[in-house]
């Protein structure tokens, strides 16, 4: 992926089936430079999962991480629905990309400019820039 791409201003979310770190493109000319804009993290995993409580033979992993797929998309939804980005950015790793995929809202959807299909959850920032460079 080139940085001309990835427009300033942009809104890189880098996630894991457990939690997300937002940052903005601050990169002026072509270039990435990636500033800290929050962390997400799930709530009431039991009771909110991909389509209510938790069945009691699946298996808490696999809900946990549908559940905060959804949530995840929701707080998307809820920011691009108030102007918060144009462009968005996620980089997950595989599964978790796959489960957050199917449950983002189409406003979210027409912004989303590139998915990176590695886990960075615990890179530093310059080796997040540097898999967007």
């Amino acid at each position: 992926m080139k940085a001309d791409k990835i427009p300033n201003g942009a809104l890189v979310v880098v996630a894991d089936g457990t939690g997300a770190r937002f940052f903005r493109n601050s990169g002026q000319n072509n270039e990435i430079s990636l500033t800290p804009d929050g962390e997400f993290k799930p709530t009431n995993l039991l009771d909110e999962g991909a389509s209510g409580a938790r069945p009691p033979e699946s298996s808490p992993k696999e809900t946990d991480e549908a559940t905060f797929a959804k949530q995840l998309s929701n707080e998307l939804y809820r920011r691009a629905h108030s102007g918060d980005f144009e462009a968005l950015v996620l980089m997950a790793d595989p599964q978790t990309l796959g489960q957050i995929r199917p449950t983002l809202h189409k406003e979210v959807k027409d912004r989303l400019i590139s998915e990176i299909g590695k886990t960075f959850t615990n890179a530093p920032i310059t080796d997040i820039q540097k898999a967007l460079a």
